[in-house]
This record gives structure tokens, C-alpha cells and sequence, in this order.
């Protein structure tokens, strides 16, 4: 994955009891990118609460372990923001 900040739908999300220590505490969600971002649904922390079914903006890379303050975790995708209207996503 380049890394970059790109905007997707909030289409699952994943439970995990055993896993890094520096992940504890924390809820996955499956993100489906828009068209225009690309194909392939991947797994993003998420520490700001978004929902199934809404837009958000994500950050990957190292950008994803800066967002959302966990600079010593295992993090390649983080959820930093929810899309008031996705509507030109589509």
C-alpha cells in the first residue's frame, strides 16, 4: 500500500482477542476505498468512532501510526476522519 490519505466506506468491521499489546483497546474496520481511490478492501484502526456505512478519510504508512498517536504500534491504516458528505465519492 503507497502511502497516502484516501477516503473509503466503512463496510465491516473485524474483532481480534489475541494481539499486539500495543493494539489492546483498539476496534478494526474494513474500508472499502471510493472508485476513485482505488479497488481492494483492507483493515484500518479506528480511535474515533466511525460507524458501518459512513465515509471516512484514512491515512496509511507511517502518516496512520502518527494519526492516531500510536507511534509504536503495528499500524498500517488508520481511520482520521469522518466524510460529512461522501456524496462526490461514488
Amino acid at each position: 500500500m503507497v502511502t497516502e490519505m484516501l477516503a473509503g466506506k466503512v463496510v465491516g468491521s473485524i474483532v481480534s482477542t489475541r494481539k499486539n499489546e500495543n493494539l489492546i483497546g483498539n476496534k478494526f474496520m474494513i474500508i472499502e476505498p471510493a472508485p476513485k481511490f482505488g479497488s481492494g478492501r483492507f483493515v484500518a484502526i479506528d480511535n474515533i468512532g466511525a460507524g458501518i456505512g459512513e465515509y471516512v478519510l484514512v491515512a496509511t504508512g507511517s502518516a496512520a501510526r502518527i494519526g492516531c498517536g500510536m507511534a509504536q504500534a503495528p499500524v498500517d491504516a488508520a481511520i482520521v476522519g469522518i466524510i460529512d458528505d461522501g456524496s462526490g465519492l461514488e
